[in-house]
């Protein structure tokens, strides 16, 4: 049987995989980026560690999920913020000339979502919302099977959705995005700034270095019983509750899948999102609109690069 590779690629680190055309991952390897030493040589580290996943095997197609900007058709990748120096480089074109199989590139958290949306939670719908809650929010919109790219790559930007006008400054430019309030980077700058204000917080007995706060310490806080951490955290989350009846009063999905860390605070955080979206969705039946979390973990990002693979110009 005829076998995906499946690459991830970002700014910290790189995952590669090799799986059978149902998503079951056979093989993999995780290596640092360390972005400094430039697109040339960190493309010949990923064609190395590749090659060594083939190992004779038949490939179908190579799948890559990269962070962007970036140009699925043409295969190149645009000038992405996490990855310094690779101005418009012919990422699938470098790849495909080695392997000569068919290469398909997108957008890393388009990819997380058809990853999920094919061999994760979201196996059983047509449409579908995946976001990413971490350092960041992105996401990606699947309606009647396909996947919603937009003009130049950029559908399903729904972390860049405006919640509040004259909110936080946001890292695209934008004051209030959903990603200034509820990201884990969100959290914690707006945490340090109240700290700033002359708030006190149990949170620094734990951590000297305000720097060092995270949005983690902030959710361990709240569960203590710390007024600071409660109010933040329970703002972010009402933020992001609204950001989510906002995609869902547009696009009416099936199911909304959230993944990332910020997940890992359990059932309370999905109940508390559900009653928000239940009150703030009032022209869509809510109750049929499953909100679930992401199954497939840390592999999300090589197993969405296997489905973007697998799918081709289909997706």
């Amino acid at each position: 049987m005829d076998k995906i590779i499946g690459i991830d690629i970002g700014g910290t680190k790189i995952a590669i995989g090799r799986a059978d055309i149902n998503g079951n991952l056979e093989d993999s390897v995780r290596f640092p980026t360390n972005v400094s030493r430039g697109y040339k040589v960190i493309v010949r580290e990923i064609i190395e560690k590749t090659a060594k996943l083939i190992n004779g095997h038949s490939i179908k197609a190579i799948g890559i999920g990269c962070g962007g900007p970036l140009d699925s058709k043409r295969g190149r990748i645009l000038s992405p913020p996490n990855l310094p120096g690779w101005d418009n480089v012919p990422l699938v074109e470098d790849i495909r000339s080695v392997f000569n199989v068919p290469v398909y590139l997108e957008n890393d958290a388009n990819a997380a979502a058809l990853g999920e949306f094919h061999f994760g939670a979201g196996k059983e719908v047509s449409n579908m919302v995946y976001m990413t809650l971490s350092t960041g929010i992105g996401g990606g919109i699947i309606l009647n099977n396909r996947l919603i790219h937009g003009v130049r790559d950029s559908g399903g930007e729904v972390g860049h959705q405006t919640i509040l006008p004259d909110g936080p400054l946001c890292n695209c430019g934008n004051r209030g995005c959903l990603e200034a309030l509820s990201s884990g980077t969100g959290i914690a700058k707006i945490f340090r700034e109240k700290l700033a204000s002359g708030r006190k917080s149990i949170v620094t007995e734990w951590v000297k270095d305000p720097e060092e706060i995270s949005a983690k310490v902030i959710a361990d806080a709240a569960k203590m019983g710390d007024p600071l951490a409660i109010e933040v955290w329970d703002s972010a989350i009402y933020y992001l509750g609204i950001g989510i009846a906002n995609i869902v009063t547009i696009v009416s999905p099936e199911m909304v899948v959230l993944g990332g860390s910020l997940i890992k605070y359990g059932e309370t955080l999905f109940v508390r999102i559900r009653e928000i979206v239940k009150e703030r969705a009032r022209l869509v039946p809510t109750e049929e609109i499953k909100i679930v979390p992401a199954r497939l973990g840390d592999d999300v990002g090589v197993l969405g690069a296997v489905a973007v693979g697998l799918l081709g110009d289909e997706r």
